[in-house]
């Protein structure tokens, strides 16, 4: 069995094998230690493949349109950081560019080839690296905040022109309740567990090793 400490009282204690939706409290305070979800990696498969396909989306399709006097002009997410570079403002066009295009797909695409790969135990040891991977581009995923960006900047746009919101706009909108679903149903103590290291063992066959 496992040893886990308690994060509110710091008890140290054996936690045992879990059943499919079983959860595991700590014997002081009742804190949760653990949850065994019913289905630990197909929720987060399903999310992450509906947020690869509403990037898609988001990345190709306009994010909204603008009419003023007449002229009429559009914009995708990737071309609104590529003219912001031509504009001369490199330094927000990379940061835009990194943090609503480049660290999402990414972080995406990696979710989806390390929960395909973990589907059949044991997983290849690459696996691993991909996972600390997921872990360092997570915080740079910043779709919320470019969200919030747009809403702010329509509302002060909408004074001088019309605006019209783009297929893009709303994809945007489901990446950012995807992103979040996905992180609260992905169990990465699972997925380690299925992980096969460079000594032919798993993080499952250790953590049932008897503690010295």
């Amino acid at each position: 069995m496992q040893r886990v400490v308690c994060r509110c009282c710091d008890l140290l204690q054996r936690l045992p094998p879990l059943p499919a939706g079983g959860k595991a409290r700590c014997v002081r305070c009742g804190q949760t230690l653990a949850v065994q979800p019913a289905d630990p990696l197909d929720a987060p498969l399903a999310l992450a493949i509906a947020a690869a396909i509403a990037l898609a989306i988001a990345y190709t399709t306009p994010l909204m349109s603008l009419s003023v006097a007449g002229r009429e002009a559009t914009t995708t997410l990737p071309g609104g950081a590529l003219a912001m570079w031509h504009a001369g403002n490199q330094v927000t066009a990379v940061v835009v560019a990194f943090c609503a295009v480049v660290a999402p797909a990414c972080y995406v695409a990696l979710l989806l080839v390390v929960l395909v790969a973990v589907r059949r135990p044991p997983a290849p040891a690459w696996v691993g690296d991909a996972m600390r991977w997921v872990d360092r581009l997570r915080p740079w995923s910043m779709n919320e905040v470019l969200m919030l960006g747009i809403l702010v900047a329509l509302t002060k746009i909408a004074q001088l022109a019309s605006v019209f919101a783009g297929p893009g706009l709303y994809a945007m909108l489901a990446v950012v309740l995807l992103l979040p679903a996905i992180v609260s149903t992905f169990d990465a103590r699972e997925v380690w567990q299925r992980v096969a290291w460079a000594d032919g063992t798993g993080a499952g066959d250790l953590a049932r090793e008897p503690a010295p």
